[in-house]
């Protein structure tokens, strides 16, 4: 069932070319989804599978979109991705999850299968225009509560639950896709690095660990705003000296550790002039580890610093959580597998966690699961100048390949 030779990899690469033509611009991709242009690129993918015979095609309650190939069990390898991107997004950033599996589909589906192979186009991984990412996953997971999301608008002031309606989407009904998952035995995901380990390392490909946990914090910082040029030094309140103080202690913390990431991303200060002081200072803290513990002393550590920050200034320090995650490890005897795919097709194998969060996090609670990365040049993603070379995108391709073949004949054997 697996030669390598049925999958045409080059292929991925110049539909993937097709794509950025149909969906981008000198800007780069605009496929943010609920929108026109991601609608055309799902028009493109149903093209693209309507060519393929005995696939069963349909669109889920939460707007995802599911291609089918029966085999001799209804349980089910499940291969995921997402066509939506962020505004002047890159070339590759989801689309190739989608592109590679369509080409894996294509190699796996003639002939017997002895479990089912899937496809999906998750919806709104990205999160680009209403602000939740991993929407349609986490609705087909069931971890998505409407309620948290019914407010939310985009910046013209469209609601979601609009928004979704002009999809065909009802958000209250977004749950039912949960009956998508009812036989599905593994998950698989394809993803670029979206960092610069694998090219660090001169590697073309890498296995993934599990997606990062996250803990999301606004720390806000209260003092008093007086006058720049009448204020002596000894007896400022500046609550920007404490927040900053505060996030080089959060960044420090971080980089102490092993494999983690701290980051300071908003800053806002209050009056905010020249001629005074601030009073008022609000930071953003993003923190994320692999390790539930870890996460959970960074998160200590940080509470202790701030508080430290705040004495030595004499300003006040509250916390505001945001939204956390808990780290999603991905299943073990799957990194095996993935790890065999990728010496095979690449001669080495690296194994790393993914600080970004993708839809596999979704799904790893659920069933066993595991991520593919391929490098990313320069470590970018989210821009246009997002790229990969074509070689290593065809080697990427391959590796899912081999790795969707085992797959299919470990969840076989497991009965």
């Amino acid at each position: 069932m697996e030669p390598a030779e049925r999958v045409e990899h080059r292929r991925v690469v110049e539909e993937l070319q097709e794509l950025a033509a149909l969906t981008g611009g000198p800007d780069g991709a605009r496929r943010v989804c609920w929108t026109e242009e991601w609608r055309t690129a799902r028009a493109w993918l149903r093209g693209r599978l309507a060519e393929m015979e005995g696939i069963e095609v349909e669109t889920d309650e939460a707007g995802n979109l599911w291609a089918t190939a029966p085999g001799d069990s209804e349980r089910a390898v499940v291969i995921g991705g997402h066509l939506d991107s962020v505004p002047q997004g890159g070339w590759l950033d989801g689309c190739l999850n989608t592109v590679a599996g369509l080409e894996v589909l294509r190699a796996l589906a003639p002939g017997k299968r002895p479990v089912t192979l899937r496809l999906v186009d998750w919806a709104d991984e990205e999160g680009a225009r209403f602000g939740r990412s991993l929407l349609g996953s986490s609705a087909t997971a069931g971890s998505l509560d409407p309620e948290a999301v019914r407010g939310l608008t985009d910046r013209e002031g469209v609601g979601l639950p609009e928004a979704l309606r002009e999809n065909g989407v009802e958000l209250d009904r977004m749950k039912e896709s949960n009956r998508q998952l009812r036989d599905a035995a593994a998950y698989l995901e394809l993803h670029i690095e979206q960092g610069p380990v694998l090219e660090r390392m001169d590697l073309p490909l890498g296995v993934v660990l599990g997606t990062f946990g996250v803990e999301r914090h606004l720390v806000c910082f209260r003092g008093q705003h007086a006058h720049s040029g009448s204020t002596p030094m000894d007896v400022r309140r500046d609550a920007f000296l404490a927040a900053a103080k505060a996030s080089l202690a959060f960044r420090d913390d971080a980089a102490r550790r092993d494999d983690v990431r701290g980051t300071t991303g908003i800053v806002d200060v209050s009056p905010g002039i020249v001629t005074a002081f601030n009073g008022h200072c609000e930071v953003s803290l993003d923190q994320r580890a692999l390790d539930a513990g870890v996460l959970a002393d960074m998160l200590r550590a940080a509470k202790a610093a701030s508080e430290q920050a705040a004495a030595e200034e004499g300003v006040e320090v509250e916390w505001e959580r945001v939204w956390r995650i808990e780290p999603r490890p991905f299943d073990r005897e799957l990194i095996e597998l993935a790890d065999e795919a990728v010496r095979e097709v690449a001669g080495t194998a690296h194994r790393l966690p993914s600080g970004p969060l993708h839809d596999a996090a979704e799904m790893a609670p659920l069933m066993p699961t595991v991520m593919l990365f391929v490098k990313s040049l320069g470590g970018l993603s989210h821009t246009k100048e997002e790229d990969t070379p074509e070689a290593d995108i065809e080697l990427s391709v391959r590796a899912l390949h081999r790795l969707t073949a085992e797959t299919m004949q470990w969840v076989a054997g497991r009965g």
